[in-house]
């Protein structure tokens, strides 16, 4: 089962959170405040923070921008990944992505249908990898985020987490991309 390695210390990693909504402020926006104070609480940086439209083209530019960014680790956005016309988060990151993480939608699925029940049908959260950094799509609603925080990203950004976790890999993401 999980858990915490006591003996091996906490390695904070670099967080940026994009929310993709066409109306949020950074005054009115309770999901993106919400990975924030998490993010913070749990004792990782928060690198950088910005709201953009539900524009898969500029989406996917700042999620690239920040992938080749050496100061941030990990991309969380939230929004923009339910069934509507203009939800095309999860088009955005798919067309940055190297690899997909792809239990990440699952897992996320199964932690959802214990709080929303069949609902949780309806989320298209997703994860992957590009440029050795981290991306996940959330969906917009503070519930979720706080979910996918407590429940899967708080343990597996980790470095202490045990039996595995994201951090311990991640100076090899971008093995492929080093001279041999």
């Amino acid at each position: 089962m999980s858990r915490i390695d006591e003996t091996k210390d906490f390695v904070p990693v670099r967080i940026a959170v994009l929310t993709v909504s066409d109306t949020r402020s950074l005054d009115d926006d309770k999901s993106g405040q919400t990975l924030v104070d998490r993010i913070a609480g749990a004792g990782h940086t928060v690198a950088d923070r910005m709201i953009l439209p539900d524009e898969r083209d500029q989406i996917a530019g700042q999620l690239r921008t920040w992938c080749a960014d050496q100061s941030v680790d990990v991309i969380i956005s939230t929004g923009g990944t339910g069934l509507t016309g203009r939800d095309v988060s999860v088009e955005a990151h798919r067309d940055v992505y190297e690899k997909e993480i792809d239990a990440f939608g699952t897992i996320f699925t199964i932690v959802s249908m214990q709080k929303i029940g069949t609902s949780a049908v309806q989320s298209r959260a997703t994860a992957g990898v590009a440029l050795g950094t981290y991306l996940f799509a959330l969906p917009g609603s503070p519930g979720a985020c706080k979910d996918a925080w407590d429940e899967i990203l708080s343990k597996q950004l980790d470095y202490r987490h045990r039996p595995c976790n994201f951090v311990e890999i991640m100076p090899r993401l971008d093995e492929h991309l080093r001279r041999k």
